[in-house]
């Protein structure tokens, strides 16, 4: 039974990800909703998107802290540090009330199962999706565990509510989110927000490791194009 099961989780994490073999060029973004500095890069990544539309574009969850158990009471004094760093260079605004609910567990792997419910019910909204999960943490303080706060944001996408319910909770959407996990740490991504370059002759390229501006992003893509040719 072991092995069928593992089976089923190799071929379903193949199956995921087909368009890796697709020969055409794509921009690959890989983050988690629940980090801050992808939270501030969600400008830049829609500005690189926009800029390239012959590109397919991906997005991968990276997970953060998926199953992570410290609260407010362990992280609060960096993360209120941290996020004023943020604020200050990018000018993203956050919300600190955010970091009085000492209860509060970083656990990042719902956030990111939310996005990819979404993605396998509408595809077009995953990055949309994805931003709108960060707005609800980093601005409107919603409950970032519960799969009611996402419903919610299913329904403003015209996505059946009770279906986007059933998809959250079960195990094939985890096994999925799981999935995305595993190719980002197989694409030998250290840290997020991250951005990979396929080429349309299968080539990769690591263009950005943590946050920078669209304009770098774009000139160094255009570099990587350049080299390959």
């Amino acid at each position: 039974m072991k092995g069928s099961v593992t089976r089923y989780i190799i071929l379903f994490f193949l199956m995921s990800f087909e368009w890796l073999n697709a020969q055409s060029p794509t921009i690959i973004y890989i983050g988690d909703p629940l980090c801050s500095w992808c939270y501030a890069f969600a400008p830049e990544i829609s500005e690189v998107k926009e800029a390239l539309p012959n590109y397919d574009f991906k997005l991968v969850l990276g997970g953060l802290r998926p199953g992570g158990t410290e609260t407010n009471a362990d992280l609060g004094d960096f993360l209120d540090h941290h996020w004023k760093e943020i604020e200050q260079r990018t000018g993203k605004p956050f919300n600190y009330d955010r970091l009085k609910d000492e209860s509060l567990v970083y656990d990042t792997e719902p956030a990111c199962r939310a996005v990819v419910v979404a993605r396998s019910m509408k595809p077009e909204i995953e990055l949309d999706f994805f931003k709108n999960v960060q707005k609800l943490f980093y601005v409107e303080s919603v409950d970032i565990l519960s799969v009611d706060s996402y419903a919610e944001l299913a329904k403003k996408y015209n996505l059946d509510e009770g279906e986007y319910r059933t998809r959250f909770l079960s195990e094939e959407m985890k096994i999925a989110t799981a999935n995305d996990f595993r190719l980002s740490s197989e694409m030998g991504v250290k840290g997020f927000p991250s951005v990979i370059l396929k080429t349309d002759k299968g080539q990769f390229y690591m263009v950005s490791n943590g946050y920078t501006t669209s304009e770098k992003l774009l000139s160094t893509i255009k570099k990587a194009v350049q080299k390959q040719d």
